[in-house]
């Protein structure tokens, strides 16, 4: 099979997110320094990084929407690893209605919103009011329909206004239906044929982070 990666690099002052603060990566034992602490001949190196669980390609689960919602501890693996993918070509900017999705079945998929959006990344552009997200209807639609996780390749799943609501991460949260946001490289994938995985790392007592997304296809 091919493996296709779906993730952005986290690096040192990434800004994934406009406003929110960037990762810091740094040294938390050389190679140089281990000499002190292993015998002649070995030698390690261990990083560090201080960063926000919304870095990079991350995954959300209700804790992160809702009080009393479960983290990412309590995350199955069902939820997020193995399943079959549906990737839908969504708007370039503003809202992916209802009509995107008509005729598809959705139930027990990873449901993957392409709009190209993350060409933008990076840049001031990404968080852009007009970037694309996906309507209420539709999410309500598909977690009505079953399907089992949902991505986008853009800077948020919902329509960004200062102080909005937020009714697609309610509406999919409430469900417990995972959210995935920042994906990439979303055009390397057919619509249907793809298994998508993006699995985060168990940790009590939060409720998003990062990922590598992936995808894999029949060679």
């Amino acid at each position: 099979m091919r493996l296709i990666d779906l993730s952005h690099t986290v690096s040192h002052g990434l800004v994934t997110y406009p406003g929110l603060p960037a990762p810091v990566i740094s040294d938390h034992l050389t190679f140089e320094a281990s000499h002190e602490v292993y015998a002649e001949g070995t030698e390690f190196a261990i990083a560090r990084i201080e960063m926000i669980a919304n870095t990079g390609t991350y995954l959300d689960t209700p804790g992160h929407r809702l009080r009393g919602g479960h983290d990412l501890s309590a995350l199955p693996l069902e939820k997020c690893a193995l399943l079959p993918a549906l990737v839908v070509a969504g708007e370039d900017t503003g809202p992916t209605g209802l009509a995107a999705f008509e005729g598809l079945d959705v139930a027990g998929h990873a449901v993957l919103v392409h709009t190209g959006w993350d060409l933008h990344f990076g840049t001031e552009t990404y968080g852009a009011p007009e970037h694309p997200y996906l309507a209420t209807e539709a999410a309500e639609w598909l977690a009505d329909q079953g399907a089992a996780l949902v991505g986008i390749d853009s800077v948020n799943i919902d329509a960004t206004p200062p102080r909005g609501e937020r009714p697609v991460h309610t509406l999919l949260l409430e469900r417990e239906i995972p959210v995935v946001e920042h994906l990439t490289g979303l055009s390397a994938l057919p619509p249907t044929g793809a298994t998508f995985s993006a699995v985060p790392v168990k940790v009590a007592g939060m409720a998003t982070f990062p990922v590598r997304a992936f995808a894999s296809l029949p060679d």
